[in-house]
């Protein structure tokens, strides 16, 4: 199967705020971006999956902008280590997001292990004292945990892991303990819910010189051989000047798509979503 999945991050902050948001006014955007993207995607055959991963506030309202049989899987930004349970914790998570109130709200995918995720746990331990290799074991099981409480609730989760420039001699070790940690405990039966996403972090942002075709490759087959033939889509960013780059990688089943445009008016918009997903796709081929 081919999964495109779709990061919004905060890319609802509108422009006065400092944000990137030209696409609707806050309180409509969640709407606004299913609207733009669902009916274009139905054209794609059955066995490719889309999904989108909200800010909690916006999940409601795309929710409620879907169409009935939608392909358009709505998804939240991680969830929570711990969760409700009957009998026990009822609901005293103040400022965290348990997996069952994600899925309440109608989210059946999580995104968990973005490096952004991971940076800001890695913060709070080296805040604590714990850094370096003890510090990023932690962090591998905390992110254990939440893939766990997910995937009890039955939701997806796409499981995102990638090595820092420093890291990029060692990228095997890192990578492997990363897959090791955070996929412990996984039934599997729990298994066909899980996707991984390979985030080369040495590589993205700007002045970055981006991973060719070959370092991805290279990473794919350590991964699908240390996951037993996992769906693994690329996470550093698909968009139009990768696109068919990624494509013609056979290992490859996806990729992560955040921002579309990067110049000038910078920031998330469905019309470039949907040609992003047209070239890695195919076009007319599919």
């Amino acid at each position: 199967m081919k999964h495109i999945f779709l990061n919004l991050k905060r890319f609802d902050v509108p422009v006065k705020e400092g944000g990137v948001n030209r696409l609707a006014p806050i309180a409509g955007w969640g709407r606004a971006v299913v609207e733009g993207i669902q009916d274009e995607i139905e054209t794609y055959g059955k066995d490719i999956e889309f999904a989108v991963f909200f800010p909690e506030a916006h999940i409601l309202t795309a929710a409620e902008a879907q169409k009935p049989g939608s392909r358009l899987i709505l998804g939240c930004q991680s969830v929570y280590r711990e969760d409700v349970l009957p009998g026990g914790n009822f609901g005293a998570f103040t400022s965290n997001r348990p997996a069952a109130v994600a899925l309440a709200l109608g989210a059946d995918y999580t995104i968990i292990g973005h490096c952004e995720e991971r940076n800001d746990k890695m913060g709070l331990l080296a805040g604590g004292g714990l850094t370096g290799d003890t510090a990023k074991e932690a962090v591998n099981r905390v992110l254990n945990q939440e893939i766990l409480c997910a995937l009890k609730r039955e939701m997806k989760v796409l499981y995102c892991i990638g090595e820092k420039s420093e890291e990029q001699e060692r990228w095997e070790e890192v990578l492997g303990q990363q897959l090791e940690l955070g996929l412990s405990g996984i039934s599997p039966s729990d298994r066909a819910g899980v996707t991984i996403a390979y985030e080369p972090i040495w590589s993205i942002g700007p002045g970055k010189i981006p991973a060719d075709a070959a370092y991805i490759q290279k990473v794919a087959r350590f991964v699908k051989e240390k996951t037993k033939g996992l769906d693994l889509v690329y996470g550093g960013g698909l968009k139009t000047d990768n696109a068919r780059m990624l494509a013609a990688i056979p290992e490859i089943d996806g990729g992560l798509i955040a921002l579309t445009r990067f110049s000038g008016e910078i920031g998330f918009y469905p019309r470039e979503y949907l040609e992003i997903v047209r070239l890695y796709l195919g076009g007319e081929d599919q």
